[in-house]
């Protein structure tokens, strides 16, 4: 018998080479301590205590931080018994880690249900209901209470009251991969309990040392990217000697030079009626 803590995280899909897609829950699983060893001689039964998730020293009162120190660690936030484990294969302060699960095992998981809060027998026994006509005297009630004889309600009688919050094990559950990176466990189908809720795993009850083939799931790895990096051709510039840099013109030597340069043509004028007489006589003669 073997069992640990952690806590459930919520549910995801994972895929099978052969392209089954298989529902999972998700269970964070961090090192656990052995903080007590229990044997029928001492205890009467045999069990192991486990304690789960650190907590701050201000918050432990002083009998906890006492039982703890004996296995020589920090205060735990849950401490759990799980029976049925041996205790002389473990040590006092022993840290239990997520490998002591493999893909293929079948488990228990147990863990408190969602809370509904106060509930009639329709959501809380799946009864069901009377007409809904407006002449029915009877619609969500909860109906007869028992026979007439006893003249009292009997005990075991279902009844409108809390609903949720229990204890609850789903058995025979499968382990489908065990990542000891990131200390999680993914177990196939859903477990009780709210997200960041306690659960516990341990061995399955009516098919103790059951295990499956391990299947064989789709890794998805992040090839690295290689930066494409354009070349840039650099054209080589001819040096420029001193002597051969000309030396720019001022502004009063530009406009000296376009003065000189700068050629006035003469307007013909047109020649009078007169002029253009004379000159005709003078070519006849």
């Amino acid at each position: 018998m073997k069992g640990i803590l952690g806590r459930k995280v919520g549910m995801t899909g994972v895929f099978t080479t052969n392209g089954r897609l298989i529902p999972v829950t998700v269970i964070s699983v961090e090192p656990n301590i052995v903080t007590q060893l229990k044997t029928k001689a001492t205890d009467g039964y045999d069990a192991i205590q486990l304690g789960f998730e650190e907590k701050r020293e201000k918050l432990s009162n002083k009998p906890s931080s006492g039982h703890v120190k004996k296995a020589n660690t920090t205060p735990k936030r849950f401490l759990r018994e799980i029976r049925g484990m041996d205790p002389s294969h473990y040590d006092l302060g022993q840290e239990i880690k997520a490998d002591t699960f493999e893909a293929g095992e079948i488990v228990d998981v147990q863990g408190t249900s969602k809370g509904k809060g106060f509930q009639g027998v329709i959501k809380r026994w799946n009864q069901s209901r009377g007409p809904m006509g407006h002449g029915s005297q009877y619609h969500r009630g909860v109906g007869s209470l028992g026979t007439m004889l006893p003249k009292r309600v009997m005990p075991g009688k279902k009844m409108p009251g809390h609903m949720g919050h229990e204890t609850k094990t789903i058995q025979n559950l499968e382990i489908i991969k065990v990542d000891m990176e990131n200390n999680l466990i993914l177990v196939k189908g859903n477990v009780p309990g709210n997200n960041n809720s306690l659960v516990i795993i341990k061995n399955s009850v009516k098919i103790p040392n059951g295990k499956n083939k391990p299947h064989t799931l789709v890794t998805y790895k992040e090839e690295p990217i290689e930066e494409v990096t354009e070349e840039v051709i650099v054209e080589e510039v001819p040096m420029v000697e001193e002597n051969m840099v000309e030396e720019v013109p001022t502004e009063e030597e530009v406009t000296e030079t376009v003065a000189d340069e700068a050629v006035v043509e003469e307007i013909p004028v047109e020649a009078t009626e007169e002029e253009t007489v004379e000159t005709e006589e003078s070519s006849q003669a």
